[in-house]
């Protein structure tokens, strides 16, 4: 068993095995061991910088355990069929196959090489493909937004093997390993490939262009899916993993007279600084160099009894087009691996309930209010993929910004007074917010810093309802997963849910 050993050093030892090795020794007492990194973080409280770092130490020739690997089976008894094939989708699939079934995937978009040609001309041209964008198509949002790797939902699955999956798929080792791992959109769409080509290596299959236009059931019980409004597969257990935003999934489920909720999710608009001044905020003066990674931040507020917090938090990132449909527009963020772009990005929202409305019960209250607000701010910005822009300041001081600095956004931006699009109670909360980060981060307040509107898919604003076997209530059979269904908030605890799904549906011996 790996004895555990913790400590602080500076930001250069940290990259010194040597150094590494003689503070373990100190600790352990004996020349005699081996040692892995078990975790590493930036401690940025104080002006001199420490890494924490923890090691798993291995004494007197104890043997490091291997990485959790995938091992398919080879027998595949049974199927299953998977709607979705973003990270609860393929992880579901790979669970799947280790358990000995065969998953039959049906993806509404196209494979991550394909999506490159559709999410440049939507860059370029402002054309949004609504099967093939930046949300719909193989590896789903994460694919080309980012790869960030970190989940508190510790406890809702394995996240240490969806870690170490990735790994065995091509990740770099870091990622079982820092504090807040992150794999970047330069480099994920090859893992992801080489995931689904295990997955059709081993007896699985994985359908692109395949959009569910309607369920089957009788009794009560899931009995198939109907894809692209004319074929028919016929299934016992279906895995929803179809993501935050395919909106199409709420309507059948409604039409079916299957049970809906509203929920709540939050709203606001994504925040663009230079890297270098974030750098210098967080790390007192230090701009990041090889030693320590560009800086990121964490904000969060209370505004009368409202959450206001920094979402997607993208150092060294881009600010990426969004939308799903044409007459909209929405904001996300992402960094490459190595973090190295000029800009800071961040999404900085607002909680909305479905008690903020009087119909608080309509299971798309949120989702309407969501919507309404995306084609305002289609409208502002022109009618294209530009969206309404303003400088911080001139936000705060409700005045229209007489010119915009460059930014990463690639369709551009659009000036505007965002106190005149976005809704009251977005705007207010915002400005109050932003004081209070002002105080926190010193610097963070500055005309140089611009805001686009919206970052408005932070989450589902609706629930497909689901319990404790995880399947619906009014179906059994029907497993809603991951974020499409409001189960989870990111890539690794997508990927838990989607792989816990599969262990449900085999310990109940449905196969």
């Amino acid at each position: 068993m790996a004895t555990i050993v913790q400590f602080q050093v500076a930001p250069e030892q940290a990259k010194d095995d040597s150094f590494l090795r003689f503070k373990i020794q100190k600790e352990v007492k004996t020349d005699n061991f081996t040692f892995k990194w078990k975790k590493r973080s930036v401690d940025a409280r104080n002006r001199n910088i420490k890494i924490n770092c923890t090691f798993n130490v291995f004494l007197d020739g104890e043997v490091p355990e291997e990485m959790s690997v995938f091992v398919p089976n080879k027998e595949l008894k049974g199927e299953i069929g998977i709607v979705g094939f973003g990270p609860a989708g393929i992880f579901a699939a790979l669970r799947a196959i280790e358990l000995g079934i065969k998953p039959i995937v049906f993806e509404r978009g196209k494979d991550v090489r394909s999506r490159r040609r559709d999410l440049a001309i939507l860059n370029k041209e402002s054309i949004v493909n609504e099967e093939s964008n930046y949300c719909f198509g193989e590896g789903g949002a994460g694919t080309y937004s980012d790869g960030k790797l970190y989940t508190r939902s510790k406890k809702r699955g394995d996240v240490q093997r969806a870690l170490e999956w990735f790994v065995h798929f091509g990740a770099n080792e870091d990622i079982a390993v820092d504090a807040h791992p992150h794999i970047g959109t330069n480099k994920l769409p090859q893992i992801i490939e080489d995931m689904r080509e295990a997955i059709l290596a081993n007896g699985g299959e994985v359908h692109f262009g395949s959009k569910v236009t309607n369920f089957f059931s009788e009794n009560n019980k899931m009995t198939g899916l109907e894809i692209n409004g004319s074929q028919r597969f016929d299934f016992d257990n279906v895995i929803l993993a179809t993501g935050h935003s395919a909106r199409d999934i709420f309507d059948i489920i409604h039409a079916n007279e299957w049970k809906l909720y509203p929920k709540p999710f939050a709203l606001g608009v994504r925040i663009e600084h230079p890297q270098e001044l974030i750098d210098k905020i967080q790390y007192s003066g230090r701009v990041n160099d090889d030693f320590i990674p560009p800086a990121s931040y964490s904000l969060v507020s209370q505004v009368e009894g409202r959450g206001v917090y920094s979402f997607c938090m993208c150092p060294g990132g881009i600010i990426a087009p969004c939308a799903t449909a044409p007459g909209e527009v929405v904001t996300n963020g992402w960094s490459p691996s190595k973090r190295n772009n000029p800009f800071a990005n961040s999404g900085i929202v607002v909680s909305v309930s479905p008690e903020d409305f009087e119909n608080s019960t309509d299971p798309f209250v949120c989702l309407d209010f969501q919507k309404d607000v995306e084609k305002k701010c289609w409208e502002a910005g022109g009618k294209t993929q530009q969206v309404p822009a303003q400088r911080l300041e001139d936000f705060m001081n409700d005045r229209i910004s007489e010119s915009l600095p460059k930014t990463s956004y690639q369709p551009g931006i659009h000036s505007v007074d965002l106190n005149d699009v976005l809704p009251p109670l977005i705007a207010k909360s915002l400005k109050v917010a932003f004081k209070e980060f002002g105080k926190k981060m010193n610097g963070f307040m500055t005309n140089d810093a611009v805001i686009h509107a919206p970052e408005s898919r932070t989450s589902s604003p609706v629930q497909i309802p689901r319990g404790k076997d995880l399947q619906h209530p009014d179906v059994a059979g029907l497993f809603p997963c991951a974020e499409g269904a409001g189960y989870a908030g990111g890539i690794i605890s997508a990927a838990i849910d989607g792989m816990r799904c599969v262990d449900v549906i085999m310990e109940g011996k449905a196969i």
